[in-house]
């Protein structure tokens, strides 16, 4: 991988990290457009690069994480099924799924339907009295199930925690904080597993593949920032629809390329 290719990967993945649209079939489509030959490097580099999205989220959450241990044990209990989940299925999913193109245009696809049915309900229990929620110990545990489907590239990380909270009735901005806080040990949790079962890949790294992850891991980080701001503002505004045609129409695009071209 070369460094031109790091800044590209990087930036894509920082932007993508917390949107609902799949940063990990964003960075394996990415990877196939700059024609980055396949590699256990690259596998792992398309987990371990999401440490920069991690410490973004760490930067700007920090004192909210650690001023309330109640919200600290609620990430802890949405994450305990998620790491059994992804314990059991970690092999399968790095050997045999991520590197599936027609896999990612199928959840891409079915991920934007369910997002788009799902905010029409949610628009639609709008019109009744709420109030404001505050997530319980088994919705926090409910959706760690629900982000454990993530482990599947294309369904993204943020699609499946936010569907989830939208099913449970929580509110847009609770559900999508909540998300970002959760991936702080989901996602350092993947990328720790997978640099414990790659050492050995590792041990023959380059000194061009570290300066690459470098930059990646660099680029990740500021762009993780920007994607986070910019999806609460979004919200506060939008719905999550149209994440969900912007994902109907890449899933269809990479079909038809798969299929024609």
């Amino acid at each position: 991988m070369t460094i031109w290719q790091s800044i590209i990967m990087g930036l894509v993945e920082g932007f993508t990290e917390f949107l609902p649209i799949s940063s990990t079939a964003h960075l394996i489509i990415t990877g196939e457009i700059l024609k980055i030959p396949a590699s256990e490097f690259l596998k792992t580099y398309n987990i371990s690069i999401q440490l920069g999205a991690i410490l973004a989220v760490v930067v700007l959450y920090w004192r909210k994480i650690f001023s309330s241990k109640d919200l600290f044990l609620k990430i802890i209990a949405a994450f305990i099924p998620t790491s059994i989940i992804g314990l059991i299925f970690y092999q399968i999913v790095k050997n045999y799924l991520m590197e599936s193109l027609w896999l990612i245009a199928i959840t891409l696809f079915l991920g934007g339907l369910v997002l788009i049915l799902f905010e029409k309900r949610y628009e639609k229990k709008k019109l009744e009295p709420e109030t404001e929620k505050i997530i319980s110990y088994k919705q926090a545990i409910l959706i760690g199930i629900f982000q454990a489907i993530a482990m599947i590239p294309g369904v993204s990380r943020s699609a499946a925690t936010i569907i989830g909270g939208l099913w449970l009735g929580l509110k847009r901005k609770t559900i999508v904080e909540f998300s970002f806080l959760l991936a702080i040990p989901t996602m350092a949790a993947a990328t720790f597993l997978d640099l414990i079962k790659s050492k050995e890949a590792l041990m023959n790294l380059s000194s061009g593949d570290i300066s690459a992850w470098v930059v990646g891991f660099v680029l990740s980080f500021i762009t993780a920032i920007i994607g986070v701001k910019f999806l609460l503002r979004f919200i506060q505004k939008n719905n999550f629809i149209p994440f969900g045609y912007y994902r109907i129409a890449l899933g269809v695009l990479i079909a038809i390329i798969l299929l024609f071209i």
